[in-house]
């Protein structure tokens, strides 16, 4: 059947061939006239319209194979140029560790010190931005209270001290702050 679907053949019943009786007398003249019958015409119309029907869904289920493809290997590869980017930073630390047995506390510092600065600025090319709210009111939607603590110095209801910086994806929180807050 080749995908096709075959169509039924038309009844040669005249009333479906038109709504008006035909005459024996004209029917003889539409038989030996050369000019396309009504029927040919219907069934012409027809065979276009069936075509056009079977190319558009084969374009559409081609169209749907397409994007669950594409899909799958945005899934797939999603992480791919970040992977790449973070690649820097663990290179940075191999390095750090192989010249440790060698080195002053001063340059270890300092290479530690590159390579934090390496992983920020890869994770803000990627839109993960640091949330450190020392000194800000609580906010409980960016905010995790570990506990409340008397303070002198700070606003009650604010951030006394930062025990684990938050992260957010593009405006989206993927880790709260852990703070102490600071009480009455």
């Amino acid at each position: 059947m080749n995908g096709q679907r075959k169509r039924p053949e038309p009844e040669n019943d005249q009333s479906t061939l038109s709504e008006e009786p035909v005459e024996p007398a004209a029917a003889s003249a539409v038989e030996g006239d050369q000019s396309p019958s009504q029927l040919e015409i219907a069934q012409a119309k027809a065979d276009e319209n069936w075509d056009r029907y079977v190319r558009t869904a084969a374009e559409l289920e081609n169209a749907r194979k397409r994007a669950s493809k594409d899909v799958e290997n945005a899934h797939r590869y999603a992480l791919e140029r970040f992977g790449k980017e973070l690649l820097a930073v663990k290179d940075s630390l191999e390095m750090g560790l192989s010249a440790a047995g060698n080195a002053s506390v001063e340059s270890l510092l300092e290479g530690t010190e590159a390579t934090l600065k390496i992983l920020g600025v890869t994770m803000q090319q990627f839109g993960i931005e640091e949330i450190d709210p020392a000194g800000e009111p609580f906010d409980p939607s960016l905010h995790e209270a570990i506990s409340m603590q008397p303070s002198d110095d700070a606003e009650p209801g604010s951030v006394l001290t930062v025990v684990q910086k938050g992260y957010s994806l593009n405006g989206r929180l993927l880790r709260p702050a852990m703070v102490i807050v600071a009480a009455e």
